[in-house]
């Protein structure tokens, strides 16, 4: 067996990576890039050096061939640097505390709507709160805790539900359900944990409109969010920063009674 095929031999098959620790986030579920790069990233490195580890382990146990040698040392090279290129865009976004949503980077450094603007998964959103006139309130200093429901959230309601909450005669019925969505204060994913565990079992969260949000566990590690409807709601994302405030992804609208 040649040298090049020892090396490649003995870099496969690649284990995959499993976090040292159970995150709070629903491992069931797709998880966002930078979250696994926030809850794992130390460990991806450490996998790495491992792997470039073993193949220099292995070229030192061959037999010296300069034309080899010099060959292999290139491959490995270029196959490190292309784990570096890989990875450096999610080591970006965790450094900055940046979660991807909706197919764009949500900068901790600007508001809710100023990043909500950006995701492709929030159209819908985006446009019942400017029709209600929340833009700036959800751009003041808050802070604010905002369950945010995706475009397929919406369209999960009843034909002809959302159009008519759009209706300029309906902007007191939008602001009422948009409001019940946000809570005063930055709640986290840790945080709401806490708050159910001191509930012994249930958190009950005011909103802005004055209703009440209940959160509980689904399991050991993802939070369900249920509405005075009985609607329960999962957080597909948790913790996007913001500048005044954190947002979860929910995959449903909340409704109050």
């Amino acid at each position: 067996m040649s040298l090049s095929e020892t090396v490649a031999e003995s870099c496969l098959p690649i284990e995959p990576l499993t976090p040292p620790h159970t995150p709070v986030y629903d491992t069931s579920r797709r998880l966002d890039l930078s979250i696994l790069a926030r809850d794992s990233m130390r460990e991806v490195f450490l996998l790495e050096i491992r792997r470039a580890s073993a193949v220099v382990m292995v070229v030192k146990a061959q037999p010296f061939n300069q034309r080899s040698y010099k060959m292999d040392r290139s491959l490995l090279k270029a196959g490190l640097l292309a784990v570096a290129m890989t990875l450096a865009p999610a080591v970006a976004r965790a450094q900055m505390g940046m979660v991807m949503v909706g197919g764009q980077s949500m900068y901790p450094t600007k508001t809710i709507v100023d990043n909500a603007v950006n995701s492709a998964d929030h159209t819908t959103l985006v446009a019942a709160v400017k029709a209600a006139g929340l833009v700036q309130t959800l751009s003041s200093k808050g802070p604010f805790t905002v369950f945010a429901p995706t475009n397929n959230a919406f369209n999960a309601l009843p034909t002809g539900t959302v159009a008519n909450l759009l209706k300029p005669e309906n902007k007191a019925a939008l602001t009422k359900v948009l409001t019940y969505h946000v809570a005063a204060g930055k709640i986290d994913a840790d945080d709401l944990m806490k708050l159910i565990r001191k509930g012994r079992g249930t958190a009950r969260l005011q909103t802005v409109s004055g209703g009440y949000l209940w959160a509980m566990m689904n399991g050991k590690r993802n939070i369900v969010i249920k509405d005075e409807s009985g609607n329960v709601a999962s957080i597909s994302t948790y913790d996007v920063a913001q500048s005044n405030g954190v947002i979860h992804v929910i995959d449903r609208v909340l409704l109050p009674r």
